[in-house]
């Protein structure tokens, strides 16, 4: 057993400060002191994932799954009081936020503030780490098979908690050649940190009791049924592929699109790919105010010097280095206080280099606040006039009433509280207040929520209240389109042992036939199947493409593109 103290800098034998000991759980004997100099310290784009929180061994890093807040905390936070330096999490953390105090940038520094005052609050008692549950199949149900649709978070996800325990196959469907959903195609290019979660997703995929069916979309190619005649089960993980509607007049016209067809343009998803927006104009606005919505405001404002080092698509980088859009105005509902983005994104904005503004009557009573959020729209809001530069206006308040224009758009009015009205010119309208689930013909669906109706992620007949055999859902589709990529983790794993439980006690029927089958009959309906192997060679086409212009990859943005990658000899 090995232990280690992190001692001040004057203690004999004492590590150097900043400097950390043996990595991973240590078990410190009872009277032994532990005396921690320095810190690690969790910043923004926490993901929420949760890997770090078992793998601490003084346990140190809230809120927990299962705590009254981890639904709704913007992050993780650690207690720099309890901390002991060991450097765990730094190494546990699947998207790279979690910094040591002694090497934490500048512009991150209030991470030590954030990280301490969380625990003003919320004071840590004595605690254990999780208990690791090792879930096994039933003694007399030794194999179980699963079909997962969709490979984003809830996806992987759910086939990370399965493909563990021994005797379970995982087949994985997605109707795109590519997976990892939103991971890929929707997380802004500029977020590189956040995408390293693709790198875990990647390694579950890897796992010889997972099976790919990329460029196979069920409902088309493979009915539910035929899925489950190879399967016990069918886990539905496709998200949520509509949008929201403002539902006022002049939603229609050219010029007004929804954030999901933007990001998906911007991000090379092949949805996107074709699409033209007009950038000749001097303003956009955006009408929404949750992290989608800055991340919209983001690409339009940046310079493209900044945006060319990412992962962006290339038609995309092409339109904005000729865009004339000089303000993008991002506009809210109520007030700054009810603002559904994160401060790390508004703080993030902020960083960008692109100068904000806000409108002071729009924002009084912030200034002395000593949130982040307010921070940044006090000093946004006393910000003068940053003359012929690219900003962001964030505006509060306001109620869209009607888009106007005649063929396409040319301002939208709006509607404060008061009554009046204000009329804000501009050539592109993007609405940006939320996904939606579709309707999957065939399963229940609640039109109102955009939902399937489940219970702890079996799918259920809502006139009956009866589960749905051997179909079952995780992610978006299940909870709605809230939360971060880590929430999926905790949505997913209460499906998996929902899903577990009814093979248990008899819920789920044997397939009809061998799985060994399965891949003959999928490439007979369709043979454009992209396996592990076909994803790998896609993966390392773009990737090369990627190095040769100093980029993370130059992704390919067409079916046709990426099949024919799918395709080319090792």
């Amino acid at each position: 057993m090995l232990w280690c103290i992190q001692l001040g800098d004057n203690v004999p034998g004492a590590l150097p400060r900043g400097r950390s000991c043996a990595r991973g759980p240590q078990t410190f004997p009872p009277g032994l002191p532990s005396v921690s100099t320095v810190t690690y310290v969790i910043t923004g784009s926490c993901c929420k994932d949760s890997s770090c929180i078992p793998v601490c061994p003084v346990q140190c890093i809230r809120p927990r799954p299962g705590d009254p807040d981890f639904t709704t905390a913007e992050q993780l936070y650690i207690d720099p009081a309890t901390c002991i330096d060991c450097g765990a999490c730094m190494d546990e953390c699947p998207v790279g936020v979690i910094h040591g105090e002694w090497d934490l940038p500048d512009e991150l520094g209030e991470h030590l503030t954030l990280n301490r005052d969380y625990f003003a609050a919320n004071p840590i008692e004595a605690s254990s780490p999780p208990d690791r549950v090792r879930r096994r199949l039933p003694a007399g149900r030794p194999v179980l098979s699963v079909a997962i649709i969709g490979t984003g978070p809830a996806g992987c996800y759910a086939a990370a908690g399965l493909s563990e325990i021994k005797g379970v196959t995982v087949s994985m469907f997605d109707r795109l050649p590519t997976p990892f959903g939103l991971v890929r195609a929707g997380v802004a290019p500029d977020h590189a940190n956040t995408k390293l979660i693709a790198k875990r997703f990647q390694s579950v995929l890897g796992r010889p009791n997972v099976r790919c069916f990329f460029n196979v979309e069920v409902g088309r190619d493979v009915a539910i049924d035929e899925l489950l005649a190879y399967h016990h089960a069918v886990l539905w993980a496709g998200g949520a592929p509509d949008d929201r509607q403002l539902a006022i007049p002049g939603e229609g016209l050219d010029g007004c699109v929804s954030a999901r067809e933007f990001v998906a343009w911007y991000n090379g998803h092949p949805d996107g790919t074709g699409r033209n927006f007009d950038l000749s104009g001097s303003r956009a606005v955006v009408i929404g105010n949750g992290n989608v919505a800055l991340d919209v405001a983001r690409i339009l404002a940046q310079p493209v010097e900044v945006l060319g080092p990412t992962e962006l698509a290339d038609h995309a980088l092409e339109a904005l280095r000729h865009s004339t859009i000089a303000d993008v105005v991002v506009t809210g509902r109520r007030g700054p206080e009810f603002a559904a983005y994160s401060s790390g994104e508004l703080v993030g904005l902020d960083r960008a280099g692109i100068a904000m503004r806000a409108k002071p009557d729009e924002v009084r009573g912030l200034s002395g606040s000593g949130d982040r959020s307010a921070r940044v729209l006090a000093a946004a809001a006393a910000t003068p006039d940053p003359g012929p530069t690219r900003t962001v206006t964030l505006r509060f308040g306001l109620t869209p009433e009607s888009i106007e224009g005649s063929d396409r758009v040319e301002a939208v009015t709006f509607r404060r509280a008061d009554g009046t009205t204000e009329v804000i010119e501009a050539s592109l309208v993007v609405r940006a207040i939320g996904y939606r689930g579709r309707r999957v013909p065939g399963l229940p669906f609640d039109e109102l929520a955009g939902t399937f109706s489940h219970r702890a992620g079996r799918v259920v007949d809502p006139t009956t209240g009866e589960p749905v055999p051997g179909i079952y859902c995780s992610g978006w589709i299940k909870r709605g389109a809230t939360g971060t990529i880590g929430t999926n983790k905790t949505d997913s794993a209460e499906t998996v042992d929902s899903l577990l439980h009814d093979l248990e006690v008899g819920g789920l029927a044997d397939p009809t036939y061998d799985m060994g089958q399965l891949d003959k009959f999928v490439r007979s309906r369709q043979p454009d199947v992209v396996d592990k192997d076909g994803w790998s060679r896609i993966d390392q086409a773009e990737r090369s493409a990627g190095r040769a212009s100093r980029r993370p990859r130059v992704k390919l943005v067409t079916v046709e593109a990426l099949l024919a990658a799918s395709r080319m000899p090792a």
